[in-house]
């Protein structure tokens, strides 16, 4: 995902500018150690479950005061340093956005994602 890119299309729409005070945006990668143990990671595999996620992302919309949440996440091999989770979360107020993406998050993490830490 294009961070940049993402926020200017949103920002595009006819209603955004009276609805959105606030845009946080959460940027996952893999990391080069495990935070079980601190070992060296080689190589994470991800497995993303998409239904998941559009359930979690609908359920969130809902929300008081948000405007949109963005989500993005990919299936596969991936080294350190890559990036895995892109989550955009807009809405009125500070208040009403920090909550959301922080428990979505959270709640990705537990409900739509596996990983498989491998060695270095």
């Amino acid at each position: 995902m294009d961070i940049s890119k993402t926020i200017a299309e949103l920002k595009q729409r006819p209603d955004f500018a009276a609805k959105v005070g606030m845009i946080l945006v959460h940027n996952g990668v893999a990391r080069s150690w495990s935070r079980k143990d601190g070992a060296a990671v080689g190589r994470l595999e991800l497995e993303v479950d998409k239904a998941a996620l559009a359930r979690l992302r609908q359920e969130y919309l809902h929300w008081p005061g948000i405007y949109e949440i963005i989500v993005e996440a990919s299936s596969g091999s991936f080294q350190p340093a890559d990036d895995l989770l892109f989550i955009v979360v807009a809405g009125d107020l500070r208040e009403h956005v920090k909550p959301v993406l922080a428990e979505l998050l959270d709640r990705i993490k537990l409900e739509a994602v596996r990983k498989k830490e491998l060695p270095a």
